[in-house]
């Protein structure tokens, strides 16, 4: 893309005047930036709340989940194994391996 324009040259008072312009934007900006950065700061400070309530409720249900499964939480995981154990497929190749007598 080709800009056909022609670049403006400003005048070193043209230039001043734009700075002074922009300068008194930034300026007139300021209590509506310093609005914007306390708000995110407080939702910055919710969020951090919200966290660390989370944290503290997941910590106390694992305890209690604990203290409830006894130390030997680990009985769920033992009853439903998807697999055979070795024992049962040796006696199981066993039964199915017994030769047919002529």
């Amino acid at each position: 893309m080709e800009n056909t324009e022609k670049e403006r040259v400003f005048t070193p008072e043209e230039l001043e005047a734009k700075r002074k312009e922009m300068l008194k934007f930034y300026k007139d900006s300021m209590p509506y930036l310093k609005a914007q950065y306390e708000h995110e700061e407080l939702l910055m400070k919710i969020d951090e709340v919200r966290f660390k309530r989370t944290s503290l409720q997941m910590q106390y249900a694992m305890m209690m989940n604990q203290m409830e499964n006894g130390p030997e939480g680990e009985e769920d995981d033992k009853e439903e194994y998807p697999f055979p154990t070795p024992q049962e497929v040796s006696n199981a190749e066993a039964i199915s391996r017994k030769l047919k007598k002529n």
